[in-house]
Parts: structure tokens; sequence; C-alpha cells
């Protein structure tokens, strides 16, 4: 055989091995891509995203679009050959698959961890928005996860409203850890709470919830790092009532990232109109139920999925802008928001068509 012949022969072969371990051999990470965006002022699957009923509403036009990022599962394993090419491509990011799963996470936990978060910030993003407006809100600490094999485990239960610990009246959630831990590891606590069964039934009848029960719990030392402290095996959480409906439909969608959007979403339709003046604007950013807007993973995939949607503005959470604005795509402007009514200040800015007031991002944050 001619040494040219055998030359390429070998080339030829020592390709395809390489092509094939590349195809073989699992790597260590995950990828991120942009995912959907949806209008709140629109609809998705054939219905509106936002459904309120019990007030006025007003029509609304322009665009306030969620975003959202697309992941790979938990069990899929990139080979060497797509790691690469996520490298190299502009919109995509490789990670290492611990940051989407944390220790050893599983889809389903991941799933189930994502609809929960999801479900807080639309409530978070329904008092955030009626706050604005001057609707009273009525509101309460609650159980909201009692840990396995705790002390707390059949003594409380998740939907119990604490009305307070030792006899002192619980204001907010971090009130509870503050309580427990003025005692000793094996020294009883007393809670007074209203069961969830009894708060669900009082809601149901528009009625105050008035059975509360006294449940003593013997604590138990911490398992963290650090001095030990008492805890009996809950945390606590707030929950709501509010005096008319609103329903968030939008289904396979998960994490706290929208919260924002969908203030603005509820905000919009509760009020006259139009909060964007016609523009399309997206954004995204997690909301608590004072109105603070909190930062997001996958922002550089958000604003890549707005901008291919035709989205002239993105609302920025204030601790992402560094990150975005390193690579924003053309077209799109990245506007910086730490509140709710920055959000709103910043809308206000994009209707008279101010653009030069807008507190824009930039690669210092």
């Amino acid at each position: 055989m001619p040494r040219r012949t055998a030359t390429m022969l070998a080339s030829t072969l020592m390709l395809i091995v390489l092509l094939c371990a590349g195809l073989l051999i699992p790597t260590p990470y995950s990828e991120m891509s942009p995912g959907p965006t949806v209008n709140t002022l629109g609809e998705h699957g054939g219905e509106p995203v936002l459904q309120i009923s019990g007030h006025q509403t007003y029509p609304s036009s322009g665009n306030l679009n969620m975003t959202t990022v697309r992941v790979t599962g938990a069990n899929y394993k990139m080979n060497l050959i797509e790691a690469v090419y996520g490298w190299l491509a502009h919109d995509s990011k490789v990670v290492p698959h611990d940051t989407l799963y944390p220790d050893g996470q599983t889809e389903e936990q991941s799933t189930q961890e994502n609809a929960e978060e999801f479900s807080q910030s639309q409530e978070s993003a329904k008092v955030v928005a009626l706050k604005e407006l001057g609707i009273p809100v009525k509101s309460w600490v609650i159980v909201s996860t009692v840990v396995k094999d705790s002390p707390a485990e059949g003594r409380l239960h998740a939907g119990d409203v604490i009305n307070a610990v030792d006899g002192t009246v619980v204001k907010q959630p971090s009130d509870v850890a503050k309580l427990v831990t003025r005692h000793k590891p094996g020294e009883n606590v007393v809670f007074t709470v209203v069961p969830a069964k009894e708060q669900a039934a009082a809601e149901k009848a528009h009625r105050a919830a008035t059975a509360t029960e006294k449940v003593a719990i013997t604590t138990a030392p911490s398992h963290d790092t650090g001095a030990k402290r008492a805890i009996v095996g809950i945390s606590a959480g707030t929950d709501h009532t509010f005096p008319f409906t609103i329903d968030i439909k939008l289904a396979d969608v998960g994490g706290p990232s929208a919260g924002l959007m969908f203030a603005l979403g509820i905000y919009d339709k509760l009020t006259p109109g139009n909060l964007t003046g016609g523009k399309f604007v997206a954004g995204t950013g997690t909301i608590d139920d004072e109105g603070t807007v909190g930062p997001i993973g996958g922002i550089a995939m958000k604003t890549v999925g707005a901008r291919d949607k035709g989205a002239q503005y993105f609302l920025t959470p204030a601790e992402n802008c560094a990150e975005a604005a390193k690579d924003t795509p053309g077209g799109l402007t990245l506007v910086k928001v730490k509140t709710m009514d920055d959000a709103l200040g910043a809308l206000q800015d994009i209707r008279d068509g101010d653009t030069a007031a807008l507190p824009k991002c930039t690669d210092k944050g």
C-alpha cells in the first residue's frame, strides 16, 4: 500500500475513533438555552394567562413577557462533542451539572422544588400588585414544611396558622425561629396554632378562624455546623387571603423568576390604560411580598430569547445587570430594577418615550 494512502487511512481511522469517543464519553456538564417567553397580558394554550374575577379589569395592549430557560434533564449526560458545541454556540451555555442539580438532586425533586417556588412567586406577585393599588390583603404566618423525623412531625402540619410561640404573637415568619432558638435543646416550646383544616374551612365560609390549639414540642439540637441551636423541624412561611380571585394559568413552567412580570401584568390588568404604552417589554426577576426584585439564573439565555421574540426593553434585576450587559443582544435595552416601584417608574419612562431617563445596565452593574 502506498505510504500516502496508508497515512490517509490511518488519519481517517483516527478521526473515526475520536468522533466515537466524543459521542460516547459522558461529561459532568449540562446545557442551558433560551426557553419560551410568554406575554402575561395575553393568552397561552388558548386561555388568558391572567384571569381576574370579582374586580373591575381593563383591556391592555403591548407585551409584558416573562422569560424562561430550557435546561437538560438531571439524567441526561452530555457527551464531549455536545459540550464543545455548547461552549462555542452563542445561544446556549454549558455549566457544571451540579449547578442545576446540586447534591445529587433528581429531576423529580428539581421539578417539585421549581413548582413550589413558582407557586410562591405567584402569591407574592399578587400581594405586591394589590399593595401598589392600595387594596388590602390579609396575611398570616403558617407552617410551610415539616421535616421528616423531626420533633414537629405529627404535631404540626403544613398549612397550620401560627398565631403565637410561647404566648408571644408572631407577625412574620422570621419571628418563629427567633422565639424557638431562645430555648436550649431539650426544652419545650409551645405553639398556638389554627389547624390547617380549620383555616381552610374558615376561608371557604368567608369567616375568621377562631378554633386554636396549643401544641407543646420538645426541641432538638440543630445538626449544622457551629453552636447547637434548639429546633423543632419546621419552616415558616406566609399565606394570604385576597379580596377577589386572581388565577395565573401557565403550565410547564417552574421556579420563582417570573414574579416581577406577573406582578406587573396583574397591576396592568387592574388599572386603566396601557402600562407599556404598547411597547414590547420583557423581563425577569424574583419578587417578595415587599416588592424587592431578586436575581435569577440564566440571564444571558433570557435576554436572547426575549430579543428573538421582538422585545425592545428588558427589565433586569440589578444583581444580574453586569452579567447581562457583557453580551446584550442588538436592539435590546437592559433596564436595571431593584423594586416593583423601579419597574413601574421605568415603564412610565418607556410610555413617555423618555428612554434617556431609563436606569440602564452596564458591565459594572
